[in-house]
């Protein structure tokens, strides 16, 4: 079984193939790649969901009747800054920014803020697509707080500045294997699993 990504990350794809198989789910997640890329979506519905479901939608539209999509928006949300970045996550430091550049802007921002008000989570969507228009969405969400400094080789995006509750490493630095037990991905796929396998 083949699920089909709405998405050009290659990162995103590797996490997602990880999941599947520690999860025993018999599918291959395919990037966009595979069938000429994603097409261009703008993110502009202001929820985590409406932007899944633009992205679902705009690769479905390439694809046979029959397959399935899986759509993924994601982004880290930050109590002192009511919230934010969130759905505006993946162009903090502006429409062209890369991940390295929303990761410096972010500590920057939150440079000299107390330990006290670091509070984040990261929120994941997972909206899944299949013929005749079946939809399914599924929320995961990891608390936690922004270290100071990024810290940590592995992982992407905001990962070095994150680390989860009753842990002290960053998501960068805790490795795949722990990081998708816990992760807001790793929560909302086995959400996506649990309905999967209810309804065979």
């Amino acid at each position: 079984m083949k699920l089909y990504l709405a998405s050009g990350n290659a990162h995103k794809a590797q996490e997602m193939n990880a999941l599947a198989a520690a999860s025993g789910l018999a599918v291959e997640i395919v990037s966009a790649k595979a069938v000429g890329g994603m097409p261009p979506v703008e993110e502009d519905t202001g929820t985590f969901i409406g932007n899944a479901r633009k992205k679902a939608l705009a690769l479905k539209a390439k694809l046979p009747p029959e397959a399935w999509v899986l759509a993924d928006d994601s982004g880290v949300c930050v109590d002192e800054l009511g919230g934010g970045p969130g759905v505006e996550s993946a162009y903090f430091a502006g429409p062209q920014a890369d991940s390295a550049a929303n990761l410096r802007k972010l500590t920057e921002v939150m440079r000299g803020v107390p330990a006290a008000r670091r509070g984040a989570c990261f929120l994941c969507v997972l909206l899944l697509r299949g013929p005749g228009g079946v939809e399914q969405v599924f929320e995961g969400r990891c608390t936690g707080r922004l270290l100071d400094d990024p810290r940590g080789g592995a992982g992407f995006g905001y990962d070095p500045l994150f680390v989860p509750d009753g842990h002290s490493a960053s998501y960068a630095e805790l490795g795949d294997e722990v990081k998708n037990k816990l992760s807001h991905r790793g929560r909302a796929w086995a959400a996506m699993v649990e309905w999967w396998r209810g309804r065979s």
